[in-house]
This record gives structure tokens, sequence and C-alpha cells, in this order.
């Protein structure tokens, strides 16, 4: 039985799909003319970069969730296109941002007022497609990453504890006082015991000498109960209003619905069903091509054939002789049949002739006056200075395939009928033209060398010729040349070891470790509302936590989990999250690995240290984690505490481990890495301070700085972090004000302090006693906060760095274009 689902709901989705490609055309038609436009105003060219920006991001929110929903396999195969086009848009408009306001953070409240959104609708998603397509390939590596750590006696998934041997006086005393405890507890429960039986007994008495009167009784009874009748509901009333006021959350808020579990079913359902529409999608391309082989093979290889026999008749009747047949490399006959009658073809072959002569004609002319043309450069370069100062939109790699994919839809999908197809399977007609084509591609490929074989033939027959020996000669010396600088390679020291074994040695030494499971939505914060406001004021702020987020998105996650978006976007190799301890750097690494299935290697200086010695010992450790996270990609190589390996100055404790032998190997890695691999290079360090400035900022491409949560994070983390550890949260927590009182301390911090108080007995007693700021103040006092003077320190050092340096003098000039031309003086 073929699992199956509401035609409404695929309806539902149809329309979501249809509305964003509408939105989609109108923003390519508008993105069209502004990037002819040019412009000279730099707030004006921000804002439109922005709004095309936050257009594309809404446009990508809606195709990712059509697609992860929609069960049409051929529809999903062009969303999926477009769906590409768009992330790769979003990631160069980001690209152009970042080159024009020289920061990686930018603040958009204008705009977002004027498109009326909201903060949370920029929010960018990782599509969920980059894990469910390669799940079993995931699992597979997982499973085999946990064989070899248990085989090697180095499995991490279980918790060891470590057992200190103390001497048996220590222990006889740990006893001792362990009994005398259990002693004194059942001594007190006695004696509590008796005072309660004593206490019973003297109440008996004074009761039997008081004989109270039942109406005074009565009164009592009722007194109390009315009280507490009534602070019942003045409470509820209170909670009625806070709730209407938005001021506290509805009750059973928290509580999972029954519309949220069959939403879940569905969402099931619907992975099911795409499944199965794929399988048999796969299996439909096989046989509708194999029937299209025996019912119309015979016939495309004849039309073929006559077109290029009509073909070589007309050319002998045109020029006189036959012409040459294109080589197999060149495309053989498609280049020049593509979607061309034998009559074009002919009227291209006479087109040519003709622009052939008047090229001749041309070089002639130019060859006789030189003298005006160097008259002509000179005001050239005077217009082209003119030309540098206006700014026009770069062109796009992703456009056209947005433009291509679009147009699909428009001539395909926009009006196509579909209520034959209830169950939203594959359309077989479509399959057939795709097929038809690559039947014709491959009949081609039989046809030209039959042809080629034809016109030797012919040649010899009618012109008496013969091939040129001299063409044969010219492509083997090709060949050769190309042979031989392949042959010239640095030497590897690994190419008699597969891909297997030298997984398990990097396993093994530690080198390739297991990524811990952790989403980038754990990463807890709130947006900068004053973000533009501060700017306005020429003050820099902090980025926020959500800031950070989204530049870890775009930077690490999406090119790493699309390969298409890889290739052709703007090519980020390598991150350096810098940042005080305890902000979560390291959550972020793991974060990465995660939500992409990346393989995660740590050359760390500690972690290296003491292996792989010699210089051949270290270029054979990294040809090994070079080839293996090219051969399993995406991966990840992330380098903890990385002011080590550039140190200015070595201590004298660390001397002996030799922090910094990867200082000079890692730019030659990075040179390695094409746009074809999916390799991030993640460095993550607290004191940046320590490293040589030009040498990191030579390996290191972005540099992101991790700031200390402000208010809205910290309210926002209290929250959430106080929930997830089994808190609940009532009118005696004062969340505003553990905000406010923690300024300065870290989300590590936080955490800290939330385990230590909601301990398994604390939790258990929170109905009748409910939880208080004062706990966790209490547990916060005996850490240390992230003082002023450090996050001073670090936007100082931060402002040092090339970006920051250009940012600068933007500000203080004014103007970007001075600060990218001193900028310039400065590198030369």
């Amino acid at each position: 039985m073929k699992p199956s689902l509401s035609p409404e709901e695929n309806r539902m989705y149809d329309k979501i799909w249809h509305q964003t490609q509408e939105a989609l055309s109108a923003l390519l038609d508008k993105e069209s003319q502004k990037m002819i436009e040019p412009q000279r105003n730099q707030v004006f060219i921000f804002q439109t970069l922005a709004t095309f920006y936050i257009k594309y991001v809404q446009i990508f929110r809606n195709l990712e969730n059509v697609y992860d929903q929609i069960i049409h396999p051929q529809k999903r195969i062009l969303i999926r296109k477009v769906l590409d086009g768009v992330m790769g848009r979003v990631l160069e408009l980001k690209n152009e941002m970042v080159e024009l306001e020289l920061t990686e953070f930018h603040y958009f409240d204008d705009i977002l007022q004027d498109l009326k959104l909201t903060p949370e609708q920029l929010d960018i998603p990782i599509p969920k497609y980059f894990l469910k397509e390669k799940l079993e390939v995931i699992k597979g590596r997982e499973k085999i990453l946990a064989q070899i750590l248990a085989d090697s006696g180095i499995d991490t998934s279980e918790v060891k504890y470590s057992v200190k041997s103390i001497p048996f006086d220590e222990a006889v005393k740990l006893i001792q006082i362990a009994e005398r405890a259990r002693q004194g507890r059942l001594r007190a429960s006695f004696m509590k015991q008796i005072f309660l039986q004593e206490y019973r007994a003297k109440q008996s008495k004074t009761l039997d000498q008081k004989v109270m009167n039942r109406w005074a009784a009565a009164l009592r009874i009722q007194k109390v109960w009315r009280g507490f009748h009534e602070c019942k509901n003045t409470e509820k009333l209170r909670e009625e209003e806070m709730v209407f006021l938005g001021m506290a959350p509805p009750p059973f808020f928290n509580e999972v619905s029954a519309t949220v579990i069959q939403a879940e079913k569905v969402d099931r359902l619907r992975n099911e069903v795409q499944i199965k529409h794929e399988e048999d999608y796969r299996e439909a391309l096989v046989t509708i091509k194999n029937d299209l082989k025996l019912m119309e093979g015979l016939d495309i290889k004849e039309n073929l054939q006559d077109q290029i026999r009509h073909w070589f008749i007309e050319c002998r009747n045109l020029t006189g002789t036959f012409p040459d047949y294109p080589d197999i490399e060149e495309g053989g006959s498609a280049i020049i049949f593509s979607n061309k009658t034998t009559q074009q073809v002919i009227e291209d072959i006479i087109a040519n002739q003709e622009e052939e002569k008047n090229e001749k004609k041309k070089k002639k002319k130019k060859e006789k006056q030189p003298k005006r043309a160097k008259k002509q450069k000179k005001g050239t370069k005077e217009k082209n200075k003119e030309e540098d100062e206006e700014w026009k939109m770069a062109p796009s790699v992703f456009l056209p395939a947005m433009k291509e994919g679009n147009n699909t839809y428009k001539d395909i999908w926009m009006n196509k009928d579909e209520s034959w197809n209830f169950s939203q399977d594959y359309d077989p007609e479509l399959i057939k033209e795709e097929k038809r084509k690559e039947l014709e591609s491959e009949i081609r490929v039989q046809v030209d060398e039959l042809m080629r074989q034809e016109l030797k033939n012919l040649k010899l027959a009618v012109d008496r010729e013969r091939e040129h020996p001299e063409k044969a000669r010219k492509k083997t010396e090709k060949k050769k040349g190309k042979k031989e600088k392949k042959a010239k390679k640095d030497n590897d020291l690994t190419a008699d070891r597969t891909i297997e074994s030298l997984y398990k040695e990097l396993v093994e030494e530690g080198l390739l470790i297991r990524a811990l499971k952790v989403n980038l939505s754990d990463y807890i914060g709130d947006y900068s509302y004053l973000g533009t406001t501060l700017r306005q004021v020429s003050i820099e702020p902090m980025p926020s936590l959500l800031d950070v987020r989204q530049l870890i998105t775009l930077y690490g996650i999406w090119p790493l989990g699309s390969a298409a978006v890889h290739e052709k976007a703007p090519l980020v190799k390598s991150l350096l999250l810098v940042g005080p301890a305890g902000v979560g750097k390291k959550m972020l690494v793991h974060a990465i690995c995660t939500e992409t299935g990346a393989n995660l290697f740590n050359l760390s200086s500690s972690n290296i240290a003491g292996k792989y010695p010699g210089k051949n010992g270290l270029q054979m450790m990294l040809q090994a984690v070079f080839k293996v996270a090219r051969q399993l990609q995406p991966s990840v190589v992330w380098i903890e505490d990385t002011e080590k390996t550039f140190y200015k100055r070595v201590p004298s404790a660390e001397k002996m481990n030799e922090p910094k032998r990867l200082k000079k190997h890692l730019p030659k890695f990075l040179k390695l890495v094409k746009p074809e691999d999916r390799i991030l290079i993640v460095g993550t360090t607290q004191r940046p301070f320590d490293a040589e400035l030009q040498s990191f900022c030579k390996v290191y491409q972005k540099i992101i700085l991790v700031p200390r949560p402000d208010y809205a994070s910290r309210y926002v983390l209290w929250k959430q972090i106080i929930e997830r550890n089994g808190g609940v949260l009532t009118s005696a927590l004062s969340i505003s004000c553990l905000a406010k009182v923690t300024d300065g301390f870290t989300q590590g911090h936080i955490v800290q302090a939330v385990k230590g108080v909601l301990t398994d007995q604390r939790i258990r007693r929170q109905t009748s006693k409910p939880l208080t700021a004062v706990e966790f103040i209490m547990a916060m006092t005996s850490m240390d906060p992230v003082y002023k003077e450090e996050e001073e320190s670090f936007k100082n050092w931060y402002a040092k760095t090339p970006l920051g340096t250009k940012r600068a003098l933007a500000i203080k000039g004014g103007s970007t274009g001075k600060a990218k031309d001193s900028g310039k003086k400065k590198k030369k």
C-alpha cells in the first residue's frame, strides 16, 4: 500500500511555491535594472543591497519550506536548483555589503520597518536536506568511528570515572563520619516522634478543659475559608489580566498540543512519500529511456545521418571542398547542429566566410593607423577613472541559474493542469522529453564515428585527399605536454595508503574526533536593537549573539552543506572565532559539524604535540588529513587556542610542545583547498593579543568577534536554560532582575549556575518552594565576569585587523573608498 496524503495539503504548498516564484521573478526584474544603473551615494547603495538581501532571505525561507514538504519529484528538482541559486545570491550580496561597509555585522532596523518585517523573519534557516539526503552515509560513518574507538580503547561515548586510591586511615575516617551522621539522623527522628506524642497529649488535656462554643467555632472556620477563597480568586484574576496584557504565558503554554502531534505525524508521512516517489522516479528514468531506445532509436539514427550527409553536400557546393568534421573533444556534430536546421547551418557558413574577409580588412587598417590609437588610450584612461568612482553592482554567478529555473517554471509548471495527478507522482511526458535529448546525444556519438569514416571515403573518392599528418603530431605533442605537467608534483608520502587506513590512523592518533551533537539553534541569543542608532552617533556596537549565529550559517554551514553553492559562491576557506572564555566558540565549531554532517579534525597545538615528529612526519600528517578531508567532505579542521600556532614569543613552559609547528604549513594547506573541496579551517582563540597579527590575518580569511551576551540575550538565556534543566518559571522568579544583575557574565557562567542550583532534589521541591533569583545569584558570586576592560581589549585588537583598520579609516574619512585606497597602499 502506498502512503497517501490529502490533496488539500499538496495544493497549499503548491500555492506557496507559485507565490514565491512570482516574488522571485519580480525581484529578478528589479535587480537586472539596478545592475545597469551606476550610483555614488553610499547610503542609497547600502539600502538597495540590504533590501535585496532581506527579500532573498524571505524567498529562501519559503522555498526551503516548500522543498521540504512538496512530494512531486520533478518539482523538487526544479525547486532545489532555484534554492541553491538563491543561497548563492544571498552570499554574494553579503560579500558586497561587507566590501561596502567594511564590517561583518550589518543592522537593518529602518529597512525592516519599511518592509513591515520583524527581526525574527531575518533569521537564516539551515536547509533540512543537508542532513536528510545523506543521513545513511552519516550513520555509517558514525558506526565506523565508534568501532575504531572501541577497538583502540579510546571510546569517549561511555563516561569513565577515574578512581583515586586513598590511604587506609583516611578511608576509615570517611566511613566513621558517614556512620555517625546516619546515627545522628536516626536519633533526631526518634526525638521528633517523642516530642510530637507529648505535644498531642498536652493538647488533648487543654481541649477537655475548654469546652468551645459551636457558633464561635463555625464563625472561625467561615472566616478562614472565605479569606482563603478570596485570595485564590484575586490570584486567578491577576493571572488572567497578565495573560490578557501579554505579560505572562497562557496556561498549558509549554504542553504539546494535539495539533502539533498531528503535524509531526504528517511530516513523517510526507518524508515516506517523498522517498517512495523518488524511487519510482529513478526507476522510471531507466525504463522510459529503454523504451524510447527500442521505439525511436533507429529513426533518430537515420535522421542524424541524413542531416549530416546533406551538410556535406551543401558545403561542397558552396565552398568547393568538403568540411572538416569536429573532433570528439570539441563536441562532434552537436556543435554544428545544436537546435539548428541544415539551412541555418549553411547560412552560418556563409556568414563566417564574410566575417573572415572583414577581419582581414580591419587588420590592414589598424596597421596603418598606430598613432591615433595612442591618443585614444589617454582619453579612455580618464573615462575609466570617472567610471571607477561610480558604483555598479557586481555581476552575479547565480542570477543566470535562477532566471533559467524561473523560465522553466513559467514554461512547464505555472499553468500546468494537474487535476489528474492527485498523488503528485512523476510526470512521464516530461521524462520522455529529457530522455529523448540524452538518447540523441548518445546516438550522435555513434553516428559521428560512422560519418567521420564516410567523410574520409568521400574525400578520397572525390578530392583524393588524405589526412594531414601534422595535425595528428600536434595532438600527440599536446597530450605528452599535459602528461609531463601532471607528473611534476610534490612528494606524496601517503601515496601507497588507502583512505580507510588513513582514516583509522587519524582516529587512533586522536586527530579525527567525534563531534558533539549540538544544533546551532541551541546557541541562544537575541537581536541587537540599538545597532543602527549607535552607528548613527559614530559608535561601533558590539555584535549580538544572533548576528554571530547568522555569520556562522552564511560562512560555515551553507557552503559546507551545498556543493553547488560552495563551487560558485565567494570562497571562504578559513574562519577565526575570537572572544573571551565561555562565550560558546567551541560549541559553534561542533554545531557546524552537526548541521552539515562534517568530519571534525583537531589540529590544535596541544593535540598534535609529540605526534608525527620531524619535517617528514608533519608533512605526512597534513597530507593524510587533507586526503581524508577531501575524500570524505564536508570536513572541518579545528585549531583550538590558535594563537599558540602564531606566538610572538613562545613561553618557556611550552617550548617542548613546539606550538608553532603548523605556522609555515597552514598557508600551503589553504592553497590546496579549491572551490570543489568543501573543507573549512576554523580557529578559536581567547587570547589573540599573543599572536603575530600579520601571519594571523593571512591564514584566517574571516574574523568573527564573539561577544559576551547583552541584556536581551541574557534574558532569553536565563529563561530557556532554566526551563531546559527542569526549572519552572513563576512570579517569584524575576528573570529581568537576573539579566540585569549578571551583566558581564557569559553563557558558560549562566549554564554552570543553573546546573548547580537545579539539582534533582531542588527540582522535586519546586511545588512547595518555587525558585527565586537569589539562589542563582548566590551560585554566581564565586565566578569572575568579563569586565569592560577585557571587552575593550578585544575591540581594540579587532580594530588592528585589515577589515578593522579600513572601517576605522572609513569612519574618520567619511567614505569607504578612501579607506580601500589606503588599505591597498599599506599592503604595497
